[in-house]
């Protein structure tokens, strides 16, 4: 339909494809790398990069695996993959009488594993007569189509070396990306610089309303931003949080400033959908107000009791290329330098103390350890468990200084001893890896007994929609493997060791 209407599209297919042989002949007609997308996917979600042939029949699998978990569709189309785009979408609002509208762009290219963060409009690398090809293009493409509802449709547009103030323009290449045919969570921004209500002409198109405004009529004053408030640790690789309450919410206000929210203080955190607890929405006269508008708001926002990224929010505000308006969607995963967002959630993020470990009874163990002949005593702290009579762990025989048991049974005194408990609980000495959030068990890659190199992946880990590959961080051989494909685990639980 996008090509019929003349609306550039990325080379890709229309047909589902089911073979990784497919992908590799894809990959050698249109270049590498290829993007393998999910049917009924969106926002990075069922979508996997491959990027040499190698590659393409683990993430075919991975892309149909998502696509059936969260779409129940495991249909999946590929594109090529650009490697340097910003993400452009255009707010369009249509009727049942052939009326077309845009409501003019939003940039939504800061985003971390193809996860929107910061949303603005209008873009800051656009010069008005490109903002204005891409808008049009929009509006024929959803006329093509006979769509009607309110809705966004999403281009990505070819970035390149560009000095300050230089903008993107008329020839540099945009693409067709997709339709999200709903109210999208980054309408705020449109409607604080347009004055129209979305959510309000979109009930009114659903009862054979006529539009009454012409696309001349459509006005952008001034700028805005929105800043997605995610109950994540940025610092911790944008890890969501498992759990928790709001001990302090205190949202900000003032001139140019927007709330949707829903949580109040005391309310527990919801962690069955995704980490989104609210959104901030900054308007102004330009975008260097929004930004200034930006930083007194984020220091405002005062939440307690679980970790959020708005010290991420806070560094970018202060970060040379978000606001030169050169980044791009790999900037935040392939260029900003994570210790800079170490800083500044030490700086500006807040200590969260567990409750429900502040109520379980603490017994401290001593384990006396012998390691290559000498001994060491190590005191450990357990919680919720009576204090058992451990003995002395032997690792005489265990490789390198260093290593230790996890767990070790009530009645041995060797490393590997009994322990039961079962589930996924490690017996066996040797580096030990954990999950580092709250998730499912999607796939396990290793048995026991085999050897691994580091970097190999040895298990797929699902949360908060997405799938994350648990790797081994050394060399050696699986001595236990503690979990199995469609096991629940929690922070912290053993899932393979490696001797």
């Amino acid at each position: 339909i996008m090509q019929q209407a003349d609306v550039p599209i990325v080379p890709g297919t229309t047909d589902p494809v089911e073979e990784p042989e497919e992908v590799v002949e894809f990959g050698e007609d249109n270049g590498w790398p290829v993007a393998i997308k999910a049917e009924g996917g969106g926002g990075g979600r069922g979508m996997k990069v491959v990027r040499d042939p190698d590659e393409a029949e683990d993430q075919l699998e991975s892309a149909k695996r998502e696509g059936e978990a969260y779409f129940d569709n495991d249909s999946v189309y590929l594109e090529r993959y650009l490697e340097n785009p910003r993400h452009i979408e255009v707010q369009i609002l249509a009727d049942h009488h052939g009326n077309v509208r845009h409501l003019g762009e939003r940039d939504c290219s800061l985003q971390r594993r193809h996860q929107k963060v910061i949303e603005e409009g209008p873009s800051p690398a656009l010069t008005d007569d490109l903002r204005e090809e891409i808008g049009e293009a929009a509006r024929r493409g959803v006329r093509e189509a006979n769509y009607y509802n309110a809705g966004t449709v999403e281009f990505l547009v070819e970035d390149r070396d560009r000095e300050d103030g230089e903008l993107l323009d008329v020839g540099d290449d945009f693409y067709f990306l997709e339709v999200n045919t709903r109210i999208q969570v980054e309408h705020c921004v449109t409607e604080q610089i347009t004055g129209i209500d979305i959510v309000k002409w979109q009930l009114r198109v659903a009862q054979d309303e006529e539009v009454t405004f012409a696309q001349d009529d459509v006005e952008i004053d001034g700028h805005a931003m929105e800043f997605r408030i995610n109950a994540e640790n940025a610092a911790d690789d944008f890890a969501p949080a498992t759990g928790g309450t709001l001990e302090t919410y205190d949202p900000p206000g003032g001139v140019g400033v927007r709330m949707d929210d829903a949580l109040r203080q005391g309310d527990d955190l919801v962690t069955d959908y995704d980490s989104m607890i609210a959104k901030l929405i900054v308007d102004g006269e330009d975008r260097q107000e929004v930004i200034e508008r930006g930083k007194r708001a984020l220091a405002e926002y005062e939440i307690e009791g679980i970790h959020t990224i708005i010290p991420f929010h806070r560094l970018m505000l202060e970060d040379d290329a978000f606001v030169a308006g050169h980044h791009t969607t790999k900037y935040l995963d392939e260029e900003l330098d994570p210790e800079r967002i170490d800083e500044a959630q030490e700086r500006w993020g807040k200590e969260i103390e567990s409750a429900a470990e502040d109520d379980e009874e603490v017994t401290e163990r001593i384990f006396t350890v012998e390691v290559n002949g000498k001994r060491f005593e190590v005191d450990l702290e357990e919680r919720g468990a009576p204090a058992l009579d451990l003995g002395t762990v032997d690792t005489s025989g265990g490789g390198g200084g260093g290593q230790r048991p996890d767990r070790a049974g009530p009645d041995s005194g060797e490393s590997g001893g009994g322990g039961g408990g079962g589930g996924s609980t490690a017996t066996a000495a040797g580096q030990q890896v954990t999950a580092e959030m709250q998730g499912t068990v999607l796939d396990v890659n290793v048995a026991e007994g085999d050897g691994v190199e580091a970097g190999d992946v040895l298990l797929v880990l699902e949360a908060m929609k997405m799938e994350n590959d648990i790797v081994a961080e050394s060399g050696g051989t699986v001595t236990e493997v503690a979990v199995g494909p469609d096991q629940s685990v929690d922070m912290g639980d053993p899932l393979v060791i490696i001797d």
